[in-house]
């Protein structure tokens, strides 16, 4: 059985987010402790909300009280509801959470049910509770039932460099696999814009948009991710990229694109590209001819069915990169003459070398709408953001932090440097 803790601020959000599925009729609550659940079963968030509140009037200084829990049995094991509501408080238990308000979740969205527990971290003095190697205590806690109750054991899903990237299954566990997805193309593949970011996410029907804004006078910078189907039409709720792990935030895939800028090489598909050009027919037998080379060809189009983007996808060099960054040859604008123009096919030039006016490029030589925010934007338009992944980005989307991003080493260093500030600090003149 695997647990996952997230650690957050919202209360609301934990509590709406299982609530929801809840009256959307794709799970059920199976239990509560000092919460409480109307008779025919459906979620009175804002009640739920003041319930808690009643408990802890004070939430003292803790910045993050809320706990979110996931309990994920093996597959193999089949659960009764009954079973399920004793793991979960039999967990809660010798977690040292026993006696905190609680509400427990079963989940039915995914053929694989699942419970999420919501509690609070801070008794009713508004007092932390011992957090103490959590995360290690929880994984005891867990071996310990899976012994008990002859449970098989599950591992959480391990993500390697060579695990393949499949499209996105929208009838699985969908914020798993953007997840796993998204963690896989930033260690596989370079890219150095959104837009590339995007094309190369596109293949497994995810897409990314930035967002920006203002919230509480603070400025903010951060990434949503949207899961698709074949036919472009989102799946599901959209994914804050720190429900995803720090390495979908913004800050690191900027810094991904700083990285791919000193180690990108275009000459390799450039040679296949044109070789393949000067081959082709059209535009169904350039792309099929490309996917046989191992590049994939990926066009956006506007409203009006016009060529705005091309980016070839190379999984030979794990190189994303878009056509004005080969030549003009291989530009949107080239692309939309020979396929919706006149036909002509781009000339070539007989160097194979990139063009030294056009290599630099950061983006297509045709500009997207500003209605499609998810191309990307140019190198010009772009700027050194702070790591705010954290920070809500959407109206419903300030949730919580996702556990496996959570490090307690990690934490316990930040607090000690904040502590060193502190003291740093003398008497303002």
């Amino acid at each position: 059985m695997v647990a996952k803790i997230s650690i957050g601020s919202s209360l609301y959000g934990a509590l709406a987010y299982n609530g929801e599925k809840i009256n959307e009729a794709r799970g059920r609550i199976l239990g509560s402790n000092k919460v409480v659940i109307p008779p025919d079963g459906h979620a009175r968030i804002a009640q739920m909300v003041e319930d808690f509140k009643s408990f802890m009037p004070k939430m003292g200084r803790t910045k993050k009280p809320v706990l979110h829990i996931s309990l994920n049995p093996h597959p193999d094991d089949r659960l009764t509801d009954q079973d399920f509501e004793i793991l979960a408080r039999e967990y809660l238990d010798k977690l040292g959470f026993g006696d905190q308000p609680f509400v427990i979740y079963k989940h039915e969205d995914i053929d694989r049910h699942h419970i999420h527990i919501v509690t609070v971290n801070v008794n009713e003095q508004g007092k932390r509770l011992n957090q103490a190697f959590l995360f290690r205590r929880s994984k005891a806690i867990t071996n310990e039932l899976e012994q008990k109750y002859n449970l098989h054991k599950a591992q959480r899903e391990k993500v390697s460099p060579d695990t393949p990237i499949r499209k996105l299954d929208p009838s699985g566990d969908i914020k798993r696999q953007v997840q796993n997805t998204v963690k896989l193309v930033g260690m596989r593949y370079k890219f150095q814009t959104l837009g590339e970011y995007n094309a190369i996410l596109s293949l497994y029907n995810i897409r990314c948009e930035p967002t920006d804004g203002r919230i509480n006078g603070r400025e903010y910078h951060g990434l949503v991710y949207f899961a698709m189907n074949d036919n472009g039409d989102t799946v599901s709720t959209p994914f804050k990229a720190s429900r995803l792990g720090k390495f979908a935030s913004r800050a690191a895939v900027e810094g991904h694109f700083e990285r791919s800028k000193e180690s990108v090489e275009i000459r390799p598909t450039k040679r296949i590209v044109a070789s393949v050009m000067a081959q082709s027919s059209g535009q169904d037998d350039f792309i099929t001819r490309l996917k046989d080379n191992g590049i994939d060809l990926v066009l956006r189009y506007n409203e009006d069915g016009r060529i705005y983007g091309a980016t070839f996808v190379d999984h030979n060099t794990h190189t994303v990169l878009n056509g004005s960054r080969l030549g003009k040859e291989f530009s949107a604008n080239a692309f939309e003459r020979w396929f919706n123009g006149d036909g002509e096919k781009p000339i070539l030039s007989a160097s194979g070398t990139p063009n030294p006016d056009t290599a630099q490029t950061t983006g297509d030589t045709s500009t997207p709408p500003q209605s499609n925010p998810s191309t990307g934007q140019s190198q010009a338009n772009s700027h050194d953001y702070k790591n705010d992944y954290e920070q809500p980005t959407l109206p419903g989307l300030d949730l919580f932090q996702v556990g496996p991003g959570f490090n307690p080493e990690e934490e316990a260093f930040y607090r000690a440097m904040q502590r060193r500030k502190k003291r740093r600090r003398g008497p303002q003149l």
